[in-house]
């Protein structure tokens, strides 16, 4: 999918901002690139490396970490199939984005299981997106409505 990507960290810009990168900071780093992420195909054909690198959601209604707040987990897991977590294949980042504007970046080493969460102030009504990176297939796209 084409967008546009940091040229120093490879964030990824959803909401076209191109003036400060919001992960290293530094100013004009943007560049246009046609290969930018790989969106979901969700056809029942999708192949074993598709199943494995799609981000996958659950939505928590009641977050167990700030009980009695109305806060919100948006679960994510890397890959229907789980992705490995090896020293030479594994999931390096999980960013994730509110209404495509940039929330937070999570890094990730190969000990660590790819997976992550977010919390939502409750009563959010939100379109969460995440693009993971793999460090051997590269960035892969999914996003969930928040109700």
């Amino acid at each position: 999918m084409k967008g546009i990507v940091c040229k120093v960290c490879g964030y990824v810009s959803l909401d076209g901002n191109k003036e400060r990168c919001p992960v290293c900071h530094l100013k004009d780093v943007f560049e246009e690139r046609e290969d930018a992420y790989k969106m979901p195909d969700f056809k029942a054909s999708s192949g074993e490396t598709e199943k494995k690198h799609i981000p996958s959601f659950t939505v928590v209604e009641e977050c167990s970490l700030v009980p009695g707040k109305g806060c919100v987990d948006v679960h994510v897991k890397i890959g229907e199939i789980i992705h490995p977590s090896l020293s030479e294949h594994h999931i390096n980042e999980i960013t994730f984005y509110i209404n495509n504007k940039f929330a937070e970046q999570i890094m990730l080493t190969s000990d660590i299981n790819p997976a992550a969460v977010i919390h939502l102030k409750g009563g959010t009504k939100a379109k969460v997106q995440v693009i993971e990176n793999c460090n051997l297939h590269g960035k892969w796209f999914n996003e969930v409505e928040i109700k």
